[in-house]
């Protein structure tokens, strides 16, 4: 996805950001502004942060369909203020019980491309469904109708496409045609989709329904179930009923490092994001950034050197806990990061081996909510690429995901972004795959300040750094920070740094590239949310990069 840059450049002037969206009471932060009102209101009819995400995750299946979901998965940071206790939602989409290591390769042990991204067998089993009914119970205040009743209404009435979704359904027309019912939906048959259309989805609102009424039951043990393991059988899929029974969300405890005064906590496996991000931060502790201004040479050069040692130990090291022993105490310990450190000051580069390289998508969304009583939300969810499969299941309205990719599936054989990783994250029956989400909550003096998060495949974990030292380090304010141009480093391709069109000056450029680094024109970072809580109230910062959206009241 791309959008004109000259509005592009025009966005990421910091200098011009004002604050976003001011609140004495709640915020709430989408990626689009009818599940934003969907959240807010729920909030202005007493509900609470949980009673907001879980109205905001199923508009957003409906208003979002590229990442907001029903047949994927994610995870939610939540922040309960009674207990004075952060939680951790793992409802990561896993891998079928038929599923095996070699899945996605021929007879000669070759990458049958695209079989892991545009078919039946790369979606792995569904979790947004359960997740939300999870929270909900644990924590929600209202009933499900009520906060299912808003995303069936847009489903079966329609909602006006914008510009960039007309744009976004025409350009996946090729993804659509699948021989699925995405055909119907997501194909105009007459002529191409235009701004002002209105999109209805009438399956899906029947199936939104049968949740309402009928319960979480109804997806995974119901008439929805039986609806998606026919058309997966019919298909060569691999999810059964057994599959979609036997699921399971997590509740856990987030991983948590503390940075300068402040305590940060994230997701913890099967995210790599916040063992990533606790690592990098530990790291850059050791370096006095004052010296450094926002995206200098000084600047980019150790953010770069300090993002190449944590991707490879993530690509070297981390997978989902319940298959592979990862060494998550010595990565987010302050001594590791000492060690770093000095090798960063010494000019030590990270060792390159051969390791098994696997491609992850960054069409997620995220979301944001803080409510009148300081509970909190960062929520993180997707299907992978963007409208995952492209496959949807016949009968539902269901866009599955295509999960399955983001194992890893061959050793040596690059891919698009060039991750890395290991027999960690390798294939086998029910495991979650790696993923780089990373909802995260920033706490001072025992109590919030923050919440942040973005989609942006590979990029999230770097992204949500430079939203971090942002705010931390250059001052900005919510606004300012997610707006502001990011660069990108993942270890390999080596050397290779990745920037916004316009992001950083022509001399930066060029002292990078005088120094071995091949530098790599991408379209957009992430699209960042957060929410940070000032003295005078809460404030909500939307990304510049495209159409997000603040509501306080």
């Amino acid at each position: 996805m791309q959008m004109g840059w000259k509005v592009f450049i025009i966005f990421l002037i910091v200098s011009s950001c004002a604050k976003d969206n001011h609140s004495n009471n709640a915020v709430v932060v989408t990626r689009h502004h009818l599940a934003t009102d969907v959240g807010a209101n729920i909030l202005r009819e007493g509900g609470n942060a949980v009673d907001s995400a879980v109205a905001v995750a199923f508009a957003l299946a409906v208003v979002n369909p590229s990442a907001g979901n029903l047949g994927g998965g994610g995870f939610m940071l939540y922040y309960d203020a009674k207990k004075n206790k952060t939680f951790a939602l793992d409802y990561r989409e896993r891998a079928p019980q038929a599923a095996t290591e070699k899945m996605f390769l021929d007879k000669d042990g070759e990458v049958i491309k695209n079989l892991s991204l545009n078919s039946y067998l790369a979606a792995g089993v569904p979790g947004t469904v359960k997740g939300m009914f999870k929270i909900h119970d644990l924590f929600g205040s209202k009933s499900m109708n009520d906060l299912i009743s808003p995303a069936i209404k847009i489903a079966k009435k329609g909602f006006e496409l914008s510009a960039f979704q007309a744009e976004n359904f025409n350009k996946y027309e090729k993804k659509f045609s699948n021989g699925s019912d995405s055909e119907s939906i997501f194909i105009n048959a007459e002529r191409d989709f235009e701004e002002g259309d209105v999109f209805i989805q009438t399956d899906l609102g029947e199936t939104l329904d049968l949740i309402k009424k009928q319960g979480q039951e109804v997806f995974y043990n119901g008439i929805i179930a039986e609806k998606i393991v026919a058309d997966f059988s019919n298909n060569g899929g691999l999810i059964t009923i057994e599959d979609l029974k036997d699921y399971r969300v997590f509740l856990k405890d987030p991983i948590c490092g503390d940075y300068k005064e402040y305590e940060v906590c994230s997701m913890p496996s099967p995210s790599s994001g916040g063992v990533a991000i606790i690592q990098m931060l530990n790291i850059i502790e050791n370096f006095d950034l004052s010296e450094y201004s926002h995206n200098s040479i000084e600047y980019i050069k150790l953010l770069a050197k300090v993002m190449s040692f944590a991707y490879a130990d993530r690509s070297k090291y981390l997978g989902d806990q319940n298959f592979f022993n990862s060494p998550i105490e010595k990565l987010t310990s302050k001594n590791y990061a000492n060690i770093i450190s000095k090798k960063i000051k010494s000019g030590e580069k990270v060792s390159v081996e051969p390791g098994i390289y696997f491609y992850e998508g960054d069409q997620t969304t995220h979301f944001s909510v803080i409510d009148f009583d300081g509970n909190v939300v960062s929520n993180t969810y997707t299907l992978n690429t963007a409208y995952g499969s492209g496959i949807v299941a016949k009968g539902t309205g269901i866009l599955m995901n295509n999960e399955m990719d983001d194992f890893s599936i061959k050793p040596g054989t690059p891919n698009f972004w060039g991750l890395v990783g290991s027999k960690a994250n390798s294939i086998e029956p029910n495991k979650r795959p790696l993923s780089s989400m990373t909802p995260t909550i920033i706490m001072y003096d025992g109590a919030p300040i923050m919440t942040i998060g973005s989609p942006g495949g590979s990029k999230i974990i770097t992204t949500v750094l430079q939203c971090i030292l942002n705010v931390f380090i250059h001052d900005m304010n919510i606004k300012q920070a997610v707006c502001a141009p990011r660069i990108h480093h993942q270890w390999l391709p080596e050397n290779t740094v990745y920037i916004e069109p316009n992001g950083i000056s022509k001399d930066i450029i060029k002292n990078l590239q005088s120094r071995g680094h091949t530098i790599k024109t991408y379209g957009y970072m992430g699209v960042a949310n957060g929410i940070i809580i000032e003295d005078d109230g809460l404030y909500g910062g939307t990304d510049c990069r495209d159409e997000t959206s603040a509501i306080g009241y």
